[in-house]
């Protein structure tokens, strides 16, 4: 009996998240995070509430300026090493808003491992700017090649970590921002002191501080002063900048 092929799978984009802008002249691609190593097909089910919030708050805002906000659904559950599925995916999702929208800007937001994907594929020509909310990143190894971040030039970067973060290093992505500033002036970090790898006690401030830059980098709205400044304090300043409590609601 002939072997049956194993079907071919494809990412996709989910509906649009909260409401849907009449024109589109902006987008945000959601990526969610994953497993380092797993061939299955990802459960929706998974994918955390907090993710879906975060795509309808920043669908909400951004609705008068023409923001159309989705979510990425990878074709595997894991990076799976070399192969980097996830990045593959979200380079897929950057190509697909282009034949959807046209030449609208695009910004990657990506949680723990869609984090790393979001900085890897920040290099696409559609994309203008990368949030990394508690990226996984691998062990630093010498006879490895490190995570690149020469494809960041010329995008808004903003990395948030919190500091005790026991699933994702915070000091991982404290070295991959260092040496992406050293090529691009346009990368920022923020801490969150004493949270976790879920950044659920923060998660509001979290949220606004990535509607913050979001909304500036797509649509030219004014940045907050603690971004303003994060992005321009020399290292190590603008890379360990603390997320204060009540973020957003001061403005």
């Amino acid at each position: 009996m002939a072997q049956q092929a194993t079907p071919v799978r494809s990412a996709r984009l989910g509906r649009t998240l909260g409401p849907e802008p009449a024109a589109v002249s902006g987008v945000v691609l959601l990526l969610p995070g994953g497993d380092e190593t797993s061939l299955r097909r990802p459960s929706s089910m998974r994918l955390p509430s907090a993710v879906r919030a975060l795509g309808r708050r920043l669908a909400r805002t951004g609705q008068r300026d023409g923001l159309a906000s989705h979510l990425v659904h990878y074709r595997y559950r894991g990076w799976n090493g070399s192969e980097a599925h996830l990045a593959h995916d979200a380079t897929w999702a950057a190509e697909e808003v282009v034949r959807r929208y046209g030449d609208v800007p695009v910004s990657l937001v990506g949680v723990d491992m869609g984090a790393r994907a979001a900085l890897h594929a920040g290099g696409h020509e559609a994309v203008n700017s990368v949030v990394a909310i508690a990226p996984w990143l691998p062990e630093e190894d010498v006879a490895a090649t490190p995570e690149p971040v020469k494809q960041l030039v010329g995008r808004r970067v903003l990395i948030v970590h919190g500091t005790n973060d026991d699933e994702s290093d915070p000091e991982l992505s404290f070295r991959l921002a260092s040496r992406a500033k050293k090529a691009n002036r346009d990368v920022c970090r923020f801490e969150v002191h004493s949270d976790g790898h879920g950044l659920h006690q923060y998660r509001a401030e979290v949220q606004a501080l990535t509607e913050d830059f979001v909304m500036g980098a797509l649509f030219g709205r004014a940045l907050s002063r603690p971004v303003r400044d994060a992005l321009a304090a020399p290292p190590p300043l603008g890379l360990r900048m603390p997320l204060a409590s009540g973020f957003g609601r001061r403005r």
